[in-house]
């Protein structure tokens, strides 16, 4: 099994450059590419004119930034301690983690006023579309720092005109209306494990129903999952918690699923149907997002639950997943695999990193011929 790193790179993209390709080299900024980073906190930053930090672009085999019109990119940006990045509005969705640091974010429209709310390691929240923002680090002795996703290559290649992105001033108030308490994290839930909100304090901290400590966020041999709708937006999350001594089923589906470590220390592997796996180690972090049509299967081989958060290009909310069966057995026409269809050379393997690591396995015994 192999392991495929990202090269950072700065351009050469030569001739026939989409219009976001042309946009990343103006942008003048890295771009890890590959398969995986393994911790984005490490990954190396510039002077970003645009947004008045630092930063770096991540675009993942996976992202679909070149295979697809559906693709998400992401990107990392540094607060300075005490400073802030500038103000901005663009006509794509976007979400933001915090991976470390504590701030605030100011939203607005032209036709409501500003209204702030204060973020920090852990919180998750999504900049309503084409909505004016500014983002502060209330640390002055130390920057902060955050992720984002966004749909930024599908909408720059559909449309071709940076102007009408950044620029455009049509205030989306089916998406956002300056409401009170719109960014207070309370949210609501649409069915049992499926949350509809806009913010929430720390990501860190949930499990398939909500609020939880991280050791109740999973339990028995199977993963818990929770879904997150980010309110109007057209992108969506989920949060998946493993039990010491498990791992889930493996799968395939589009690309443009991104999906970040939390907690937890285990690996994944990545295969084309017929092919060998390339196994990824990670940690809290680690940033991998499955090439298209790649089966992928997720592992908790360390000795305390794990725990990550995927976002995603579709949400269930706006009918917008289509049927891509990626949560249907492959008996019934999905891609799901079940664990008694696996390659049992996948068993044996979690058997020996858990022996390895001193972690007893917590699986259901596969059911033989």
């Amino acid at each position: 099994m192999a392991i495929n790193k990202n090269i950072p790179t700065t351009g050469g993209w030569g001739s026939g450059l989409t219009s976001y390709d042309a946009f990343l080299q103006s942008e003048g900024i890295p771009v890890l590419r590959g398969l995986w980073v393994e911790n984005i906190l490490e990954a190396p930053l510039a002077p970003w004119k645009r947004k008045g930090g630092r930063g770096a672009y991540i675009n993942l085999d996976g992202s679909g930034v070149n295979t697809s019109y559906i693709a998400i990119d992401a990107y990392v940006v540094e607060i300075p301690p005490g400073g802030s990045l500038n103000p901005e509005h663009y006509v794509y969705d976007e979400m933001m983690f915090v991976l470390r640091g504590r701030g605030a974010t100011t939203v607005w429209t032209p036709e409501r006023g500003k209204q702030t709310f204060e973020w920090h390691e852990g919180s998750f929240f999504a900049i309503p579309l084409n909505a004016s923002h500014q983002l502060f680090n209330g640390d002055r002795n130390e920057p902060a720092s955050l992720v984002g996703f966004s749909f930024a290559p599908t909408m720059i290649n559909l449309l071709h005109n940076d102007e009408f992105i950044f620029n455009n001033t049509f205030a989306f108030t089916d998406r956002y209306q300056g409401e009170d308490d719109y960014f207070q994290g309370a949210g609501k839930f649409l069915a049992e494990n499926w949350l509809d909100t806009n913010f929430i304090e720390d990501v860190r901290g949930f499990g398939a129903r909500g609020p939880s400590s991280p050791e109740q966020a999973g339990s028995g041999d199977e993963p818990a999952l929770l879904y997150i709708e980010m309110g109007c937006n057209t992108m969506s999350a989920h949060i998946m918690a493993f039990p010491v001594g498990t791992y889930g089923r493996a799968h395939r589906h589009e690309p443009g699923a991104h999906i970040l470590i939390l907690s937890g220390h285990g690996y994944s592997l990545h295969w084309l149907e017929g092919e060998e796996p390339m196994r990824i180690d990670w940690k809290p972090g680690s940033l991998f997002a499955p090439p298209d049509q790649w089966f992928h299967q997720h592992f908790n081989a360390g000795p305390t639950p794990a725990k990550y958060i995927a976002f995603k290009p579709r949400s269930r909310k706006f009918r917008t997943k289509g049927k891509f069966m990626n949560n249907v057995s492959r008996k019934l026409g999905g891609t799901l695999i079940e664990y008694e269809d696996e390659d049992p050379s996948i068993r044996a393997l979690y058997e020996r990193e858990c022996a390895r690591n001193g972690v007893r396995v917590n699986m259901r015994e596969v059911p033989s011929d």
